[in-house]
C-alpha cells in the first residue's frame, strides 16, 4: 500500500508540471526571433503575404486565443502540421523520437556498464595507482564537450579505421545498433565519468558502515556484502543522480545526431527551430519533456524499491 500510494501521489505531480511545461513551450517559441512567415517566404517576402501567411497559421490573433487553442490540440493529440515539411508533427515524432530514445538508452546502458565496476575498483583501491588512473582517465572525458569528443571518435573509428559508419541510422535492428554504437559511447563518457565519481565517494562512505562490518563479521561471504549491502544502499545517490542526468543526455543527443548524421528528434528539432516551424518545435519539446518526467517517475521507484523509507 505504500508504494501504491507513493505512485499516486508522483503521478498527481505530473499534472501541475505538464501544465507549466505547457506555458513555457509556449512562450518561448515565441520569444524566438523571426516568424514562421518570414522562414516561408523568404527575405523578400512583402507585408500582404505575411499577413496572409500568419492568418492561415492563426498567428494574427491574440496571445490567450492562441494558448487556449495550443493545450486543445495537445489535449486531443492533434498538433497540427509541420510548417516546412507539411506532414502532422505527430507523424514526425512518431518517426524520430524512436530513434533519439533508442540512442539515449544505448549511452545509458554503456555508461552504466562502465562506471558501475570501474567505481567499485576504484573505491575498494582508494587512494592507489588503480584509483588514480581510472579518476584520471574519467576526468579527461568529462572535461571535453561532447561534439569534440564525437568528432574524435569519428575521425578515428569512423573515417581512419574504418570500424564504424560515420553517419547515419542503417536498416534493421542490429544494423541499428551498429550505426548508434559511437554515437552512443560518445554521450556516454561524460555521463560515466559523473557517475563512477558519485558512486565510487557512495562506497567508501558506506564499505566501512557498522552494518557492513557486522555483515562480515557473521561470515557473510565478502562478495555478497558487497553487491547486498555496499552496492545497494551505495547505489540510492547514484541512482538520483542518474534519473536528473537523464535531460542532459537527451540534450547531448541534439548535438551528437548532428555530428552523426542521425535522424532523429535531435537534429529535426535543430532543423525546425531554425525555420521557426512552431508547431513541430512545440510537439518535439512536449513529448521529450513528457519523456523526462517519466523517466523521473521510473527513478523515483527504483530509489524506493532499494531504500524503502523513500515512499513513505
Amino acid at each position: 500500500m505504500p508504494l501504491i500510494s507513493f505512485i499516486a501521489r508522483r503521478l498527481l505531480q505530473l499534472i501541475p508540471t505538464l501544465a507549466f511545461i505547457l506555458i513555457v513551450v509556449f512562450v518561448l517559441v515565441r520569444l524566438l526571433p523571426g516568424d514562421p512567415a518570414s522562414a516561408i517566404l523568404g527575405d523578400r517576402a512583402i507585408d500582404a503575404d505575411v499577413e496572409r501567411i500568419n492568418r492561415e497559421l492563426g498567428l494574427d490573433k491574440p496571445l490567450p486565443v492562441q494558448f487556449a487553442v495550443f493545450v486543445k490540440s495537445v489535449a486531443t493529440g492533434n498538433l497540427g502540421n509541420s510548417i516546412s515539411l507539411k506532414v502532422p508533427v505527430t507523424q514526425l515524432i512518431a518517426q524520430r523520437l524512436p530513434i533519439t530514445v533508442m540512442l539515449t538508452v544505448m549511452a545509458a546502458l554503456i555508461a552504466v556498464a562502465m562506471a558501475v565496476p570501474l567505481a567499485f575498483l576504484a573505491a575498494l583501491r582508494r587512494d592507489q595507482t588503480t584509483d588514480a588512473v581510472i579518476r584520471g582517465a574519467f576526468q579527461v572525458g568529462l572535461s571535453m564537450p561532447v561534439f569534440y569528443i564525437g568528432l574524435i571518435l569519428l575521425t578515428v573509428f569512423g573515417a581512419r579505421l574504418g570500424w564504424f559508419p560515420v553517419g547515419g541510422y542503417g536498416d534493421g535492428f542490429l544494423d541499428h545498433l551498429y550505426h548508434l554504437f559511437l554515437p552512443a559511447v560518445t554521450l556516454a563518457l561524460s555521463l560515466s565519468a559523473i557517475l563512477m565519481r558519485n558512486l565510487r565517494s557512495a562506497i567508501i562512505g558506506v564499505v566501512d558502515a557498522e552494518y557492513v562490518l557486522f555483515a562480515r563479521a557473521k561470515g557473510i561471504r565478502p562478495r555478497l556484502v558487497l553487491l547486498r549491502h555496499v552496492l545497494r544502499n551505495a547505489l540510492i545517490s547514484t541512482v538520483a543522480l542518474f534519473g536528473l542526468s537523464i535531460g542532459t543526455l537527451l540534450g547531448g543527443a541534439v548535438i551528437t545526431e548532428s555530428v552523426f548524421a542521425i535522424p532523429g528528434a535531435g537534429r529535426l528539432m535543430v532543423d525546425s527551430i531554425y525555420g521557426r516551424d512552431y508547431p513541430v518545435v512545440q510537439g518535439l519539446t512536449i513529448a521529450l519533456a513528457i519523456l523526462v518526467s517519466l523517466t523521473f517517475l521510473l527513478t523515483d521507484l527504483v530509489q524506493a524499491w532499494l531504500d524503502p523509507r523513500v515512499s513513505r
